[in-house]
């Protein structure tokens, strides 16, 4: 009698012969659910996994986000074998999935077309219509060198030889073979419905100098209508592309001769960032902050006291002047801190909220650079608050309150929440992560906001608070950080005499809502498409004179509308009124006001709305009147009927 194993899968028990695969008993079953992989007492398997001893097996099924990265894996290995079949002295990387497909990197002298995607794409449909079993394979280190250097795979040979343990574990479909520990679907035959995206450069291991790959994207999805879904997404997110619209509106510019990563802010961009920090100093101001200034550089000792010269990686290197090394500021906080320590404190001072808009630099590797959203200097919406342990829960509380406000104002009201925990490695003492995550916890709960822990991901400094906003395409954004900090108190010793004649170290939060202005104008403009709210807008209102016995009328209204601090412009060029107008709707202008011997004579305009056509005749002071009030209010409606009345 052959020995048997108990297998329980939902609320069904099973006695199954030890060694069937769970694949091969769930065929038998007639199992018609279809899933890809499973929990094995909590493991991620494959389904081929052996039942070797009693288990509590949880299956994996299609509309979870667990089978999505397993499908994905499976597909960016479907990628590198197909590439090894149409071009077989490729060398081969890593290929992972990522944040909505997959990628696979490549060692190849001739750059990958645009015809070669589509070459190896098709290859990839012919391997997966034939369902080639994927199967996992268990060698030891040794061998799975040997089996990669016979294939002249040097990559994956020197991944094995760094990483590799004594069993090395490896996924086999066909005559494919791959240093992998998976999971994996069952076959080829899972990865039906994906589409190659791209091709960039990469460096090996993401070392800069390291050898240049080329890293092919692409996408997969359960079903072709979750692909079709994903490929229109994929186009109005091109559309909406800040680096695209940005220059195309004249907002900001890049150039090679200024350096990687640092941006030119146009005179248009510079207006709507004017805004956007003078709505953010008012609503400091209101809420009790006191704004500082602080200095770009500061001696070498101070990053060294403060930690980031041993845990901060992204800093520049130093400056030497009169024998002194300078450091240009990675962070806002040491300066703060200094403030603070200028005085002796008193328990009666506290809190006090000190909030700047700090230009700090950040050393990042070429290739994670990307247009305003990672760039080598910014400037952050910085904030510190030193409060006492009986104030902590209200000054998060009241930080949650700005940050909702000031994010609801720029239209964003759909929010991811995270409260991140104690990790395994942290400062300061275990009584006072557990108090500042309760109150964090607290604060989130009186807030009435969902929020998920994540455990243990706190940084070692304290825990922390995270609001991502979520787009018009529904992408998340990671934007306020509110974050105690156990470290900076005691490395610069910052203390408050209590009401006990004693000396107590003060709580230290962090606070950034907008994370910085280069990355919240990225977010901004393609939330938008480049079509601001007309509060924000660089122009708010574009004035079209018909002919030239109009530009006198023209500029009056002009000046009216400057004098009432509105953004307006008169296009008096000699070109066609059909011509001006379409330029005004290219540059996103909210407000067209077109004028002509009518308007002339009765002190009006025509009225067109950018997106909505024309709207008709406006008497001027009704249209200032209501325009004036949406401006106050930041109304961020998109529909703006009711900036005119038609005359009656």
């Amino acid at each position: 009698m052959s020995e048997t194993v108990s297998v329980k899968i939902g609320k069904s028990k099973h006695s199954v012969p030890k060694g069937k695969s769970l694949f091969q008993f769930l065929s038998e079953q007639n199992w018609n659910k279809n899933p890809v992989a499973a929990k094995f007492n909590g493991q991620m398997v494959d389904l081929d996994v052996p039942l070797s001893q009693d288990a509590q097996i949880q299956l994996v099924y299609p509309g979870s986000e667990e089978a999505l990265e397993i499908l994905r894996h499976s597909a960016a290995h479907l990628l590198a074998h197909a590439v090894l079949t149409l071009f077989p002295e490729t060398q081969i990387g890593v290929g992972p999935a990522v944040e909505d497909g997959f990628y696979y990197d490549f060692l190849r002298e001739t750059p990958f077309s645009q015809d070669d995607l589509s070459d190896i794409e098709e290859k990839m449909r012919e391997l997966s219509q034939e369902d080639i079993p994927i199967r996992k394979k268990v060698f030891s280190k040794d061998q799975a060198i040997r089996l990669f250097k016979e294939k002249g795979q040097q990559l994956k040979e020197e991944l094995i030889q760094e990483k590799g343990p004594q069993s090395v574990t490896c996924y086999q479909q066909g005559d494919f073979i791959d240093f992998c520990l998976g999971p994996h679907v069952p076959s080829t035959g899972y990865v039906q419905h994906f589409k190659l995206l791209s091709v960039s450069g990469a460096y090996w291991k993401g070392e800069e100098g390291g050898k240049q790959l080329q890293r092919i994207y692409g996408t997969a999805f359960f079903t072709r209508k979750e692909l079709k879904k994903h490929l229109v997404h994929l186009e109005e997110a091109k559309k909406r592309d800040h680096r695209k619209l940005g220059p195309q509106l004249d907002l900001f510019s890049f150039n090679e001769d200024l350096g990687a990563g640092l941006i030119l802010w146009h005179p248009k961009g510079g207006r709507v960032r004017r805004i956007i920090e003078d709505y953010w100093r008012e609503e400091h101001l209101k809420d009790g902050y006191e704004i500082l200034y602080s200095p770009h550089i500061a001696k070498l000792d101070v990053w060294r006291r403060s930690g980031h010269t041993e845990f901060y990686e992204a800093m520049y290197p130093p400056i030497l002047s009169e024998d002194v090394e300078y450091q240009l500021k990675p962070m806002n906080c040491p300066f703060h801190i200094m403030v603070y320590n200028s005085s002796q404190r008193s328990y009666r001072d506290l809190p006090f909220r000190w909030a700047e808009l700090g230009t700090v630099y950040r050393y990042e590797r070429s290739g994670v650079l990307h247009g305003l959203l990672r760039v080598r200097g910014f400037t952050q919406d910085d904030a510190h608050i030193f409060c006492r342990a009986d104030q902590l829960e209200e000054e998060i509380k009241k930080a949650i309150s700005l940050a909702m406000r000031v994010l609801n104002t720029f239209g964003f009201s759909d929010f991811d929440i995270f409260l991140s925990t104690r990790p395994e490695k942290y400062v300061g003492k275990a009584e006072d992560w557990e108090k500042a995550t309760q109150s964090l916890k607290k604060a989130l709960l009186d807030k009435g906001l969902e929020y998920r822990i994540d455990e243990g991901e706190g940084v070692f400094y304290g825990p922390k608070i995270d609001i991502k906003i979520k787009d018009a395409l529904k992408r998340s954004w990671q934007c306020t950080t509110i974050q105690l900090d156990f470290n900076l108190a005691e490395r610069f010793d910052i203390t408050y005499v209590g009401e006990d004649g004693n000396f107590h170290r003060p709580f230290l939060i962090h606070r950034a809502l907008l994370g910085s202005m280069e990355r919240f104008f990225g977010i901004l403009i393609e939330h938008y498409k480049g079509s601001f709210p007309v509060w924000l807008a660089p122009v708010q209102i574009m004035i079209v004179p018909i002919a030239d016995r109009h530009n006198d009328y023209a500029h009056t209204l002009d000046q009216k509308f400057k004098e009432n601090k509105l953004r307006s412009c008169v296009d008096a060029r000699r070109e066609k009124v059909g011509y001006k107008i379409r330029d005004a709707e290219t540059k996103k202008t909210p407000l067209i006001l077109i004028v002509g011997d009518k308007e002339v004579k009765e002190g009006s305009a025509s009225l067109r709305i950018h997106t909505q056509g024309d709207k008709g005749e406006v008497q001027v002071e009704d249209f200032l009147e209501k325009l004036l009030e949406i401006v106050k209010n930041r109304d961020m409606s998109v529909n703006l009927e009711e900036v005119y009345h038609q005359k009656t």
